[in-house]
């Protein structure tokens, strides 16, 4: 360390923080225009390429699967390398991806090239998490990871009102406008980004180092000690499971359920998902500081309250019989706020467990569970919307939910952190 400052709180510090959460908040946004555009275009797709519901539905499982998998292997090998350069490749590859899917015609094209899409996005968080456990101490990154977080429904807001515009003109203008701002947003990751205090010879942040040792320590054993022994982050991996098969289920489907079943026009319904985010923001937000607040970091408590509360609004949306605009965004936006808090703790909550050596592999951990649960939201919902109705498929977020409160439950006794 000779040569560093040895106080982590300098100006320049808090400069390079700032400039690393806006940068990541950014970039990761950006992903979400390459990744959740096809949503809005499904439903122009189904009536003009002839596209069924299974296929859409297989489109989505098999990009969530690989996403999963590849959030975990890419998390692993993004506790290592240069996170700056890890990120920005990522996003351009998937922008060059989604330009081959707009220029594509087949059923089978859109399977293959969505599939790839899918294990490339895989590299957009890990990053994001060695980023964030290196610039922030454990004691604030509940906060500053609900900040972070709003990432996600920023990148996905944004994109279902741009698309929402753009499908009634030309299905294919939402993979093509989205991807070409997503190739600018990978050069500015490239020029904005910095991997981590050490490599500005700044001092590392308090209350994160780790012995001689431990650093050298390898990967499969970290792996093991830090994250595959401890139960509290498998329950928690399960737990995501469910919580993504709620979010993405509402996230993909919602579009096409809202023309569909409730006969809303798609530039409404794609404002009416952008509410759903928007609110996702504010859920983060709230769930951030709660846990640091109410809960001294415990996130899983929060995560229960946020779990139950979004499933009783999924209820209400699904059983109430005013299927009026009005108040189907506001049980959209009730769920979106309560959905999105565990939707940012989770990750939280594993990477403080795991620690800094570890948070990326943790962080892929839970997110491999999270994408697996697109067997249920993707082809899973498909299946049965297309033979039993959208009833069939409200019953199942609805049991989604029931199950990841009861999974939240179970880790009430976790620890804050693992330091």
């Amino acid at each position: 360390m000779t040569g560093l400052a040895t106080d982590d709180d300098t100006p320049a510090h808090r400069y390079w923080r700032r400039r690393i959460l806006i940068t990541t908040i950014i970039g990761y946004a950006l992903y979400y225009f390459v990744r959740k555009n096809l949503s809005v275009a499904m439903p122009v797709m189904e009536s003009q390429l002839g596209v069924s519901k299974s296929d859409l539905g297989l489109f989505l499982t098999l990009h969530g699967l690989l996403y999963g998998v590849s959030k975990f292997a890419n998390g692993v090998i993004g506790d290592r390398v240069n996170a700056r350069w890890f990120m920005a490749a990522g996003l351009a590859i998937c922008a060059v991806i989604n330009i081959a899917f707009g220029l594509a015609s087949s059923v089978v094209a859109f399977g293959v090239l969505w599939m790839a899409n899918g294990w490339f996005q895989g590299i957009g968080f890990p990053p994001c998490a060695r980023l964030m456990t290196h610039w922030f101490p454990p004691h604030r990154l509940a906060t500053m990871m609900s900040v972070w977080n709003s990432s996600h429904s920023l990148g996905a807001g944004a994109v279902v009102i741009l698309c929402g515009y753009l499908a009634p003109i030309d299905w294919r203008l939402c993979f093509f406008v989205p991807a070409g701002i997503a190739l600018l947003g990978a050069g500015a990751l490239a020029i904005f980004l910095r991997d981590t205090p050490e490599s500005l010879g700044l001092a590392p942040v308090q209350g994160t180092l780790v012995t001689t040792a431990d650093a050298s320590e390898p990967v499969l054993s970290v792996l093991r000690s830090m994250v595959l022994s401890n139960p509290s982050i498998w329950l928690l991996a399960i737990a995501n499971f469910f919580v993504y098969a709620v979010r993405y289920g509402i996230l993909d489907w919602g579009p096409t359920f809202l023309k569909q079943a409730r006969g809303v026009e798609l530039t409404s319904a794609g404002w009416m998902i952008a509410a759903f985010e928007a609110a996702g923001i504010l859920g983060m937000l709230s769930s951030g500081w709660i846990t640091d607040r109410f809960f001294a970091g415990r996130g899983a408590r929060a995560c229960l309250v946020y779990m139950t509360c979004c499933t009783a609004a999924l209820a209400a949306f699904w059983l109430l019989p005013d299927s009026s605009t009005t108040v189907c965004t506001a049980l959209l936006v009730i769920a979106g706020f309560f959905i999105y808090g565990p939707q940012c703790l989770v990750g939280i909550c594993v990477a403080n467990l795991a620690t800094k050596r570890a948070a990326a592999s943790a962080v892929g951990l839970t997110g491999l569970f999270g994408y697996l649960s697109t067997v249920l939201s993707g082809v899973g919902i498909g299946w049965l919307v297309e033979r039993h109705g959208w009833d069939a498929g409200f019953a199942m977020f609805f049991n989604c939910g029931v199950v990841g409160a009861l999974l939240f439950a179970l880790c009430w006794r976790a620890k804050a952190h693992g330091y």
